[in-house]
């Protein structure tokens, strides 16, 4: 950020803080409603300044204030020149902000997604798995008799056993018991 940008800046916060104390405390138009100056900015030149502002209420108030604005802009302006001590004092722009609306919207939109998020979970709540409730193998001891009554056969019929299957017979025993045969 170059100096010129900085002191852009801090002329459009100085500006910013002028207009809403002159508001408050010099322009008494009957039409200025519950009025917020949200931001203000400048343009490069410091030529023209935008002021952005807020009113409480519905479109009627907000189109007596603007109204209101545009008839107190010269005094405005003539009190932002002599508190900044400016050579040329920038012309006043003011512009209704939108940040209520996009705020409306936001919300609108989180309320949505809370309503599609408690219907999914509600859906979730009832919902049981495609498999079995573990689908991890789980050996117990009718596997464990499964390969040893596969080791009884490999004796009876003469035929040597598998190294896994032998050494699985040895442990359990013929009889499928643990321990030594």
């Amino acid at each position: 950020m170059t100096a010129h940008q900085a002191r852009a800046r801090k002329l459009a916060d100085r500006i910013k803080v002028i207009v809403a104390e002159t508001l408050e405390m010099r322009v008494k138009d009957p039409r200025l409603g519950f009025v917020t100056i949200t931001d203000a900015r400048i343009t490069g030149d410091l030529g023209e300044a935008t002021v952005f502002y807020t009113v409480y209420g519905d479109d009627r108030a907000l189109a007596e204030t603007a109204a209101a604005l545009e008839s107190a802009k010269g005094v405005l302006r003539s009190e932002v020149g002599h508190q900044t001590g400016l050579r040329r004092t920038p012309t006043l722009a003011f512009v209704a902000d939108a940040l209520p609306d996009t705020a409306k919207t936001i919300d609108d939109l989180l309320v949505r997604a809370a309503a599609a998020d408690a219907e999914v979970h509600a859906v979730a709540a009832g919902a049981s798995y495609a498999g079995d409730p573990d689908p991890y193998r789980v050996s117990d001891e009718s596997d464990v008799a499964d390969v040893a009554d596969v080791a009884d056969v490999a004796d009876d019929a003469d035929v040597p056993a598998a190294d896994g299957v032998a050494g699985v017979a040895a442990v359990t025993g013929a009889d499928g018991a643990d321990g030594p045969a």
